[in-house]
């Protein structure tokens, strides 16, 4: 099932909203009580919002547009890991530490569909790491407009420059959120459920990259395409996931550990 059908399903009735939106309220506030995670949130934003800013700050402005446009691109791509690596923390931790707790059978055996728990637990990891990624970009290009020198701001302003941000942002943490639940459905300790779901969800940003450091121009087409290409991964990502969200096999798997 596409992420399309499963909007469609949403509104056929297949999938209860109001037990998606149960299971997003209850992950956000296992979030709350998890340091890790709560630190997470807080602290990489932090460090991935101060480097870039340091960096173009610190750039020198009578290099040549060649090597202004790698700077600038280097710059914004650290700003695309926060929607990856956010992400997959999170979702690469919500089912192997429900196990860990015991209390994934519980949720398994509610009248909560798998689907509808995959879809919650998607949108709860979504959700947070989206805003966060909207926000430091935000401020990121507040601060190059006000205080940049010109030439510097005008390369980091460019139109299809912010259309490949705000678009590859949703979807490379789509991308985190699939390979990350993939990971934690399998796993049974935390710790390599967190490092397997951050190296899983990092092969998407050599698309980006290819953009970022001038490989390929960006322009309004190329960042589309790129989308485009971003949105078929996820599409993909989803389809193989979602049989893995099997309640038999979770509370099998939970049995059996």
């Amino acid at each position: 099932m596409s992420a399309l059908k499963a909007i469609q399903a949403v509104r056929s009735g297949r999938i209860d909203a109001t037990r998606v939106r149960a299971v997003v309220r209850k992950e956000i506030t296992d979030y709350r009580r998890n340091r890790f995670v709560l630190g997470t949130m807080t602290v990489l934003p932090i460090v991935f919002l101060v480097n870039p800013i340091i960096n173009i700050f610190a750039a020198p402005t009578d290099v040549d547009h060649t090597a202004l446009q790698a700077r600038v691109g280097s710059t914004m791509l650290f700003l695309l890991l926060v929607p990856v690596i956010l992400p997959a923390t999170i979702a690469a931790t919500s089912i192997v530490t429900e196990r860990e707790q015991g209390t994934l059978e519980p949720v398994l055996t509610t009248p909560v569909r798998s689907e509808e728990l995959l879809i919650g637990k998607a949108l709860a990891a979504l959700i947070p790491a989206v805003s966060i990624a909207y926000a430091m970009l935000g401020i990121f290009l507040l601060m190059v407009k006000l205080f940049a020198h010109q030439q510097i701001a005008d390369a980091v302003l460019e139109g299809p420059r912010i259309l490949a941000q705000v678009l590859f942002v949703p979807l490379l943490a789509g991308w985190a959120i699939w390979a990350g639940l993939a990971v934690s459905v399998r796993a049974n300790d935390v710790r390599v459920a967190q490092q397997l779901g951050t190296l899983a969800s990092l092969p998407p940003l050599a698309i980006t990259a290819l953009m970022a450091f001038d490989v390929i121009t960006p322009t309004f087409q190329v960042a589309l395409l790129f989308a485009v290409g971003l949105l078929v991964l996820d599409i993909g990502a989803y389809r193989l996931i979602a049989p893995m969200f099997d309640r038999e096999r979770l509370i099998t798997a939970r049995r059996a550990k």
